[in-house]
């Protein structure tokens, strides 16, 4: 069995995957900024007798990751990059520091942990790499944009580290949920207020898709597939929906996709139910009464 350092496990897809894996017989190193604030995770360990090792690291800081990496024993034969913020809104109106949060953690912290692990792997002649992004690592449309900039950089660093280190015997997958249960998901389909109508129509959008909820256990299995199999595989979707979006994008040119996201909101709303089978009409739910 392998030894695994997941990132980012206090809920969610980590949360998840840290799970599939321990039950599965690895031996699952679960990180998470504050483990005292997310207890969850050791709960279960604890009630299941899994093999979970729940320690802090915080991926924004260079003195956090390369601590926690020392501080393991051993050979560590896999990292699953999962740590991620999700925010959302224009580009206008998302604040400049936002960006850069974003991007700190999902891209540069993904990358210090890689840097931090590859050494070791390089030395063991084995590894695998594993790096969550999102079906917005290859689509993007507002409001996500500062949310898919980072996931268009992980993918981009995936890529050109899969060719670098496959000599080594050192795998790397890059996984792409669609939309599932999570905390993130549901941020965003809260819409938001903006001078642009995009957050409000993503957020029926994303309410459409989680009335009908795709978990993120599955997201967790196939990360563990990709573990156990031994694939070569770069790229991997997750959840039913994601190869179809992917699909989707893909049939419409650049300009096309411009002209869809511009429409008014009739028109988008009807493409949304003939092509993809939603209706983002969903209004948000009521507030609660007082």
């Amino acid at each position: 069995m392998s030894s695994v350092l997941v990132t980012g496990t206090s809920s969610g897809i980590g949360l998840q995957t840290a799970l599939a894996l321990a039950r599965a017989g690895h031996h699952v190193i679960a990180t998470m900024r504050n483990p005292a604030g997310a207890p969850e995770l050791e709960a279960m360990a604890r009630a299941e007798g899994l093999p979970i090792d729940i320690r802090a690291l915080d991926v924004d800081s260079n003195e956090s990751v390369a601590s926690c990496f020392a501080a393991i024993p051993g050979p560590l034969d896999v990292l699953v990059n999962n740590a991620g913020l999700g925010p959302h809104g224009s580009v206008e109106e998302v604040p400049l520091e936002v960006f850069r949060a974003v991007m700190e953690t999902n891209y540069f912290g993904a990358v210090r942990c890689i840097k931090a692990v590859l050494p070791r792997m390089r030395a063991a002649g084995s590894g695998c790499i594993i790096n969550v992004s999102s079906v917005s690592g290859r689509i993007v449309a507002s409001p996500l944009g500062p949310y898919a900039a980072s996931k268009f950089a992980l993918e981009a660093i995936s890529e050109a580290l899969a060719g670098e280190v496959k000599a080594f015997n050192i795998r790397v997958a890059i996984v792409e949920p669609g939309i599932q249960d999570t905390k993130m998901a549901h941020g965003i389909e809260q819409g938001g207020t903006s001078i642009y109508p995009q957050s409000r129509r993503f957020g029926g959008l994303f309410r459409a898709a989680l009335s009908n909820p795709i978990p993120p256990s599955v997201t967790a299995g196939v990360i563990r597939d990709i573990v156990e199999s031994g694939t070569w595989q770069l790229r991997h979707t997750a959840g039913a929906d994601a190869a179809p979006f992917l699909a989707w994008r893909a049939s419409m040119t650049d300009e096309q996709w411009v002209e869809l996201n511009a429409l008014e909101d009739d028109a988008w709303y009807e493409r949304m139910q003939n092509e993809l089978g939603v209706d983002a009409r969903v209004p948000p739910p009521a507030p609660p009464a007082v």
